[in-house]
C-alpha cells in the first residue's frame, strides 16, 4: 500500500495590521466587553460605534458624518474596520485616505464624489425564468466542420437537468455549450441557466456526492427544489459608481478607427453630472417601482486633515443630498491649519463641519491593555512567547508606541527560529531592540549628530536637553 503526504488544502491568508479585528465585541445590551471580536479597551468609544452600526442598519443615518479623533495608535482605523465587519458585506464600505484627492488628472472634488457614490449601494430585485437542476446528462451534438478538415463543429448540445420534483432534457444552443465548459461543468453539478439571455452558472456540486473522497473539496449544495423550469427571485447588489462607470464607456464599433481610437483616449476620465443625474432619475424610477432598494453605506476617509478648504466644503454639500452615505472621517492631528488656508482649527477641520459630526474620542491604552493587544496579535501571528518576553515587550510599547512593539513580535520570533529556540525569550527581545530603533531613539540619534546630516535645523540649545533613551529593563 503507498502513503503519501498530502499538503494542507486550508488557504493561506496574509496576515495584515487588522487581519484580528472581527467586530466591535459588544453585549447585546450594546455594552463593551473588556476584550472581544479582537479588541482591546476603547469601551465607551466602542460603545458609540455600536450606537451609530444601529443607525445605519436602521437607514436613518444617511448624510451624517463621523469623526474619530485621537492620538496616533489608539485605534480609530480598527474601529472603522470594526464597523464595516459589523454590518457585513451587503452593505458598501469605501474606504480612502485624505491625500488619494490631489492627482494631475482629476479633480479633487470628482474624486471625492466618485467613492461617495461607491459607498452608495443599489440593490436590484428581478424576477426571472430559469431552468435549475442538477446536471443527469451532458451531450453535445456533433457534426463535420463545413470548412472541411477532421474537426467537428458543436450544433447544440443535449443536456439533462433534475430537480426533488422531476427531470427535463433541454436542447441548447452552442454558446451556452461553450459556456458550460468555461464553468468546467459536469454530471452532478448544479446549475443555473436564465431562459432569456441563456446566462448559465454553476452553483456547486450535488450533496449527493459528499461522500466522494476528494481532496480539492467543492462546495456541496442541495438539489434545488420545485420544478426545473421556474421563475426565480434574483438580487443583485452594485453601486452608483458601477453604474456610471458601465454608462460612461462609449461603445464603439468593432472597426479598426474605433479600436485604435479606444487606445488613444486617457485611462482616467471624470463622469459628467449630466450623466450621473440621469442615472439618479433612472435608480429612483426603479425604487418607486420597488424593483431596487437603496442601501446607503460608508465612506471611511482617514488622515481627513489632509483635505483642504475646497474639499471640505464639497463635503457639507453632498452630507445635504438625498442618498449621500453615512462618512466616517479620522484624524490624529490636535488644533492646527485648515489645509489651504492660514487659519487653525480643531483637527484642521472647519467649524461649519464639525457641528454636523458626531464625534468619538479614542484614549491612549494602559499597559495592561497594550498586554492584551500584543496577546492577541502574538497569537494572530503564531508566535510562542515566555511571559516575561511578553512583560518585557509591554514595557517597550508603555515606554515607546504600541506599533513598535507590535513590530517586534515577528522580527524576534525570527531571531528565535535562527538559534533553533520555539518561543522567543527576553534576550530575542533585546536583540532586535538593539537592531530597529524607535522614534525617539531615531530622535536622540540626529540630535547627537545633527551636524553629520543636510540641511539639518535643530538648534543648539536642543542639544543641552538631549537625553540618553536607555532599555526598557523586565
Amino acid at each position: 500500500m503507498k502513503i503519501e503526504e498530502v499538503q494542507s488544502t486550508t488557504k493561506t491568508q496574509r496576515i495584515a495590521t487588522h487581519s484580528h479585528i472581527k467586530g466591535l465585541g459588544l453585549a447585546e445590551d450594546g455594552s463593551a466587553l473588556p476584550i472581544a471580536a479582537g479588541l482591546v479597551g476603547q469601551e465607551k468609544a466602542r460603545e458609540a460605534s455600536g450606537v451609530v452600526v444601529e443607525l445605519i442598519k436602521s437607514k436613518k443615518m444617511a448624510g451624517r458624518a463621523l469623526l474619530m479623533a485621537g492620538a496616533p495608535g489608539t485605534g480609530k482605523t480598527a474601529l472603522a474596520l470594526a464597523i464595516a465587519q459589523e454590518l457585513g458585506v451587503k452593505v458598501p464600505f469605501c474606504p480612502m485616505v485624505g491625500s488619494e484627492v490631489y492627482s494631475s488628472e482629476v479633480k479633487k472634488t470628482e474624486i471625492l464624489m466618485e467613492n461617495c457614490r461607491r459607498a452608495i449601494g443599489i440593490r436590484i430585485k428581478e424576477t426571472k425564468e430559469v431552468y435549475e437542476g442538477e446536471v443527469t446528462e451532458l451531450t453535445p451534438e456533433e457534426r463535420p466542420d463545413p470548412a472541411g478538415g477532421y474537426g467537428k463543429k458543436v450544433t447544440a448540445v443535449m443536456i439533462g437537468l433534475k430537480t426533488t420534483k422531476g427531470t427535463k432534457t433541454l436542447k441548447l444552443a452552442p454558446q451556452i455549450y461553450d459556456s458550460l465548459q468555461k464553468e468546467k461543468v459536469q454530471v452532478g453539478d448544479v446549475i443555473y441557466i436564465e431562459a432569456n439571455s441563456g446566462v448559465s452558472r454553476r452553483v456547486g456540486r450535488s450533496d449527493q456526492y459528499a461522500t466522494e473522497f476528494d481532496l480539492e473539496a467543492d462546495e456541496y449544495v442541495p438539489v434545488p427544489k420545485g420544478e426545473v423550469h421556474k421563475k426565480k427571485e434574483v438580487v443583485q447588489d452594485v453601486t452608483l459608481h458601477d453604474l456610471d462607470m458601465a454608462n460612461a464607456k462609449p461603445q464603439g464599433g468593432q472597426d479598426l478607427s474605433s479600436i485604435m481610437g479606444s487606445f488613444m483616449k486617457p485611462r482616467k476620465t471624470e463622469i459628467t453630472e449630466k450623466l450621473r443625474l440621469e442615472i439618479n432619475k433612472v435608480v429612483n424610477r426603479y425604487i418607486d417601482q420597488g424593483i431596487a432598494e437603496l442601501v446607503p453605506g460608508v465612506l471611511f476617509i482617514d488622515e481627513v486633515h489632509m483635505l483642504d478648504i475646497e474639499c471640505f466644503s464639497f463635503l457639507n454639500r453632498a452630507l445635504e443630498a438625498d442618498s449621500a452615505p453615512i462618512v466616517i472621517m479620522a484624524t490624529n492631528r490636535g488644533i492646527t491649519n485648515i489645509r489651504g488656508t492660514d487659519y487653525k482649527s480643531p483637527h484642521g477641520i472647519p467649524l461649519d463641519l464639525l457641528d454636523r459630526m458626531l464625534i468619538i474620542s479614542t484614549q491612549p491604552y494602559t499597559s495592561r491593555e497594550i498586554r492584551k493587544i500584543l496577546d492577541i496579535r502574538a497569537e494572530e501571528e503564531d508566535v510562542e512567547m515566555t511571559e516575561e518576553a511578553k512583560e518585557l515587550l509591554t514595557k517597550i510599547g508603555t515606554e515607546s508606541t504600541l506599533r513598535y512593539a507590535i513590530h517586534l513580535i515577528t522580527v524576534a520570533n525570527l531571531v528565535a527560529l535562527k538559534r533553533k529556540a520555539q518561543e522567543v525569550e527576553v534576550q530575542d527581545i533585546r536583540r532586535v531592540y538593539s537592531l530597529f530603533v524607535d522614534v525617539k531613539r531615531s530622535t536622540q540619534f540626529l540630535i547627537e549628530y545633527q551636524q553629520e546630516f543636510m540641511f539639518s535645523e535643530v538648534g543648539e540649545a536642543t542639544e543641552e536637553h538631549a537625553k540618553d533613551a536607555p532599555m526598557p529593563q523586565a
